[in-house]
């Protein structure tokens, strides 16, 4: 089976949303607006929203915060994946992560090339795991937070999504800290 299995319970994820940028305010920051409607149409609780300027050691300490917050369970940024002087989410996210999940970003490029074609090379779009937390940065337009959760996120944060789902590896997470076998 794939897609939604209706006979299992759905579980809400606390989710951080951060719009990575210099110039946005929560006013007319488009793209993070998309990501909180999403996330709560879907029935996810957002735990937390952040503006921060693109710059590599501020994006660095609020993630941190955010994985050291047992209230979050992943973390969505947008913003700062292109290829310019000035995008270092990548950079930031990778100084973090404790094992980097490469299918999100391969396979957000694959759903990108469907619309943008080869201009899709310029997106540096990420997923990883920190301490127990998922990080996922998209492109910092609504249209790329919209493909990002309406084709690879909503299904995977959702526990019912079948054959599997990254939700219910969460309690697995941090193996690797408690000693036992992973």
């Amino acid at each position: 089976m794939t897609g939604i299995d209706e006979t299992q319970p759905f579980l809400p994820v606390n989710i951080a949303v951060m719009t990575v940028s210099d110039t946005r305010t929560e006013a007319d920051d488009d793209s993070g607006q998309t990501l909180i409607e999403r996330l709560t149409k879907a029935g996810h609780r957002m735990a937390a929203r952040a503006i921060v300027p693109d710059d590599r050691d501020a994006i660095i300490a609020q993630l941190r915060e955010w994985i050291d917050d047992p209230e979050i369970d992943a973390v969505i940024a947008t913003g700062g994946t292109g290829v310019t002087g000035r995008d270092v989410t990548p950079e930031a996210f990778h100084a973090v992560y404790d094992k980097e999940i490469e299918g999100f970003g391969e396979l957000f490029r694959t759903i990108s090339y469907n619309k943008v074609k080869t201009s899709t090379i310029q997106s540096r779009a990420t997923g990883g795991v920190a301490s127990g937390t998922y990080l996922f940065a998209l492109p910092g337009s609504p249209g790329a937070c919209r493909d990002g959760w309406d084709e690879i996120l909503k299904w995977q944060l959702d526990s019912r999504f079948r054959p599997c789902n990254l939700v219910e590896l969460m309690p697995r997470l941090k193996e690797h800290e408690s000693g036992k076998p992973g």
